[in-house]
């Protein structure tokens, strides 16, 4: 059910009501709608916000009353969850409306040359409340406008990306779902970003009934230059066959697998495994979530292609440290950098027996 058919029939059932104690309720929504003819979802909202408001000012009548056991009028409690919906709606409208959002970059390293080769682009959000990115797309997906959010945020992402090194190719984050919408080819004739830099990175495994229509969409794109990531997160049979036949170009490996490489027997041989098979097929490997020097030692040791991670360079939205990604990646300093003045240096420990 869209937010407008849910906003009409909240509305139907307010106006319907024929309780006289109701009355000035109903004059108010019926302004409020007169105000914002053909957007009911719209009057809805600011007829909320104006009975909150007039809630407020009337607490201290509400206290002296209590005797009398006044309440102020309140919608009935079965539209609950289509007010959060046309609430979370009309928040995701606000947010793109005003182009809240804005975008960080996180260096991607190519671990034999310590150079940085690529960045992943980050949404942030400019908010009052400081929600993180995921709880922002997830509200977004809820109330239909996921595509929306996620089509705004590789627009803003594009264009931050004029003022990175030209070498870098751009991981820009979508859904498989949004890569079937048509906004997806008009894109890249609007943006300044060439399509050969930019590398896709899918958010969640391709569902099975869309897998066709998603090559359909995602191939004639493929063959002007652009390129593909997966990662490992989605580790069910048939998710890792439509990968294989897939024939990403990236295949992105998280803490799972990385995590106390440098420690631990079977994760060491895990890693290794995932070398020999995306050196097999011809996919480059990249290690996500690289925290220790311990880590990003072994893993050049194994030779996984490329790595990011907090101890390689954290998301910035500033272009003056996304100018410093030129240089290259100093092994010794970065230990001398976390070991501290004074202290000795770390020392990479072998694999241990399991």
């Amino acid at each position: 059910m869209s937010v407008r058919v849910q906003a009409w029939g909240i509305i139907a059932a307010v106006l319907a009501d024929t309780d006289p104690a109701g009355t000035a309720v109903r004059q108010r929504l019926s302004n409020s709608l007169d105000e914002n003819p053909g957007v009911p979802e719209r009057a809805l909202l600011e007829y909320l916000l104006e009975t909150r408001r007039s809630d407020a000012t009337m607490t201290d009548t509400l206290e002296a009353a209590k005797d009398m056991r006044l309440t102020p009028p309140a919608l009935p409690p079965q539209f609950a969850e289509q007010l959060d919906a046309i609430r979370s709606a009309s928040r995701i409208s606000t947010l793109l409306e005003n182009q809240m959002l804005m975008t960080a970059f996180q260096p991607i390293y190519g671990l034999e040359g310590r150079t940085v080769v690529g960045a992943e682009a980050l949404s942030r959000f400019v908010s009052d409340d400081g929600a993180a990115a995921e709880l922002w797309f997830a509200e977004a997906a809820a109330v239909g406008l996921g595509a929306n959010l996620e089509f705004s945020a590789l627009g803003s992402a594009a264009a931050a990306a004029k003022d990175l090194p030209e070498d870098l190719y751009v991981s820009l984050n979508i859904s498989p779902t949004s890569c079937l919408d048509p906004r997806l080819p008009e894109l890249f004739d609007h943006i300044e970003l060439p399509i050969h830099r930019v590398v896709l990175e899918l958010t969640q495994d391709i569902p099975e009934e869309e897998y066709l229509q998603f090559l359909s969409a995602i191939n004639p794109l493929r063959e002007k230059g652009l390129r593909i990531a997966v990662d490992d997160t989605h580790t069910g049979a048939g998710a890792l066959s439509r990968m294989v036949h897939l024939g990403p170009d990236f295949l992105k490996v998280g803490r799972n697998v990385i995590g106390d490489v440098d420690k631990d027997g079977l994760q060491r041989a895990l890693a290794a495994c995932l070398v020999d098979f995306t050196d097999q097929v011809g996919i480059t490997l990249v290690a996500e979530g690289i925290e220790t020097v311990g880590e990003l030692q072994v893993l050049t040791e194994l030779g996984i292609s490329a790595g990011q991670g907090y101890l390689l360079g954290r998301p910035s939205v500033r272009p003056k440290d996304w100018a410093s990604w030129n240089t290259r990646l100093d092994m010794d300093g970065l230990e001398r950098h976390l070991a501290g003045p004074g202290e000795p240096r770390a020392t990479t420990r072998g694999t241990e027996s399991s």
